[in-house]
């Protein structure tokens, strides 16, 4: 099964990866647009069933490995040029939602996280 993890905030978005150990497992990290819960990001309602739908068929190919969902706050602070999710070098995000695997260099921006084949093709890309 894929480990699930939902996450609200920058400051809990570090304060997870400070203590978070995959265990040699693939993790890909969504960002969204949030509310408490509900999202502001009308790309984001587009492709969340996608990508919900991608990692229910991952399950069989990876099941140890980790599905982080990040919600980067309400959309006055994401449009604000320093939000921390655009500053960081870990994220360096442009644009909501965006998918991308911890660590490596493989993302999805935009309405490409609404395209199926190319979510699958992110989740199930070897890394070797």
């Amino acid at each position: 099964m894929v480990h699930k993890h939902h996450i609200e905030g920058y400051e809990n978005f570090v304060e997870f990866f400070k203590n978070f150990n995959a265990n040699g497992h693939t993790v890909h990290i969504y960002f969204g647009g949030s509310n408490k819960g509900e999202t502001w990001c009308p790309d984001c309602v587009r492709a969340w069933p996608v990508i919900t739908e991608v990692i229910e068929e991952l399950k069989a190919s990876d099941p140890e490995s980790h599905f982080v969902h990040v919600e980067v706050g309400d959309k006055f602070l994401w449009k604000d040029p320093k939000c921390p999710f655009r500053t960081d070098p870990s994220t360096k995000l442009m644009t909501l939602p965006t998918i991308i695997r911890w660590k490596k260099p493989q993302r999805l921006e935009g309405d490409k996280c609404e395209k199926k084949e190319l979510v699958q093709m992110l989740f199930e890309e070897d890394d070797s």
